[in-house]
């Protein structure tokens, strides 16, 4: 049977599923629900109800207790209407820089300097504020994801115009031949470990950890947990705050705000490492404490991938680096007293040190 066809702008997202043999006779509301796991029940039973999913051959709008058959397409329409993909700070939604900056382009290769909040390529209920598709719309072509960052981290992403380069560069990553280089803001705890110092804890995701995707940690000489390194060298220390570059040498998830909340130094806008994993569930449910604020100071986790070395093309060793997004700069600004373009000078020599 054929296979889930989709299509993507920054405007509509429209993807056709094929009812299965197994799910001939399901009602067309689970059926969608299956479909799209991540969005609510009562989302998508209004989108039902508006006509935005229709069974090939049917007239829409159809009502959620149909049946669908096997044989049959089911065809879900998603306007961006922003409902689903806002992050609200003291209830407001987040205000986002709707284009990426681009660092580097040639015929196969874009480097951009990615906005936090914006998704390497289309996942869970994030269907357009995403690089690819922000590139896809303007280039009318496939545009292939190399590598990811987090959604909340800002700064360097690489994408493919090609399988081909998507693949061979892809295969750097893989293969631990890229070196990285991270910015960030943290609060400075007691007892805080003195920079500089390399973090060794291991860490996993566990089965059934609440919230879920959140990492856990163990010591070094663990025998649970995945081997796990970054390097972390100081940039400013300012009071109850630090400014710092992190270089990971290895890649797990979470790896840098694990290790750095770890040793006394969760980052500025950390909702899951900052010791009460709560803060992230208030946020998730729009209930966040006028103290969650105070506590997070920004939006978003203070991280910004800053550096990549790597070789290309094909034989020659290169690296990439990326500016100061606006958010932090403007807090560095008006909390630390600090100009961006100072911040930025001490970045650019601690990465030509790592990266000599």
């Amino acid at each position: 049977m054929s296979e889930i066809e989709k299509s993507f702008s920054t405007e509509k997202y429209v993807v056709s599923h094929p009812v299965q043999i197994e799910q001939d006779g399901w009602r067309l509301d689970q059926f969608v629900m299956k479909c799209m796991p991540t969005l609510s029940r009562q989302y998508l039973k209004k989108k039902i109800e508006k006509g935005e999913v229709e069974i090939s051959g049917r007239k829409s709008p159809h009502k959620p207790s149909v049946k669908v058959h096997y044989g049959e397409r089911v065809t879900i329409t998603t306007h961006n209407d922003g409902m689903i993909e806002d992050e609200y700070w003291h209830g407001k939604p987040v205000p986002r820089d709707q284009k990426p900056g681009i660092v580097f382009e040639d015929e196969e290769l874009l480097v951009i300097n990615k906005p936090p909040f914006m998704i390497t390529h289309p996942a869970g209920k994030n269907l357009f504020y995403c690089a690819t598709v922000f590139f896809e719309t303007i280039y009318k072509k496939t545009i292939h994801s190399i590598h990811r960052i987090d959604r909340e981290t800002s700064g360097l992403l690489l994408l493919g115009k090609n399988p081909k380069v998507s693949q061979r560069v892809a295969l750097l990553f893989e293969e631990d031949k890229v070196r990285k280089c991270y910015f960030f803001i943290a609060h400075k705890r007691p007892g805080a470990k003195a920079f500089p110092f390399t973090a060794k804890e291991r860490m996993d995701r566990e089965e059934n950890k609440i919230p879920r995707g959140m990492m856990s940690v163990w010591p070094e000489d663990s025998e649970f947990g995945k081997e796990s390194e970054t390097h972390f060298e100081l940039i400013l220390d300012k009071g109850d705050f630090v400014l710092a570059m992190a270089f990971p040498l290895t890649g797990r998830q979470h790896q840098i705000r694990v290790h750095a909340a770890y040793n006394g130094y969760p980052l500025l806008g950390e909702k899951l490492y900052n010791g009460d994993p709560g803060v992230f569930m208030r946020f998730k449910d729009h209930v966040a404490t006028p103290e969650d604020h105070d506590l997070l100071q920004i939006p978003r986790h203070a991280l910004h991938a800053t550096a990549l070395k790597l070789t290309y093309p094909k034989d020659k060793m290169t690296y990439f680096i990326a500016p100061l997004p606006e958010d932090l700069a403007i807090w560095l600004e008006e909390k630390l007293e600090l100009k961006r373009s100072q911040v930025e000078e001490i970045i650019k020599a601690k990465v030509q040190e790592f990266l000599a």
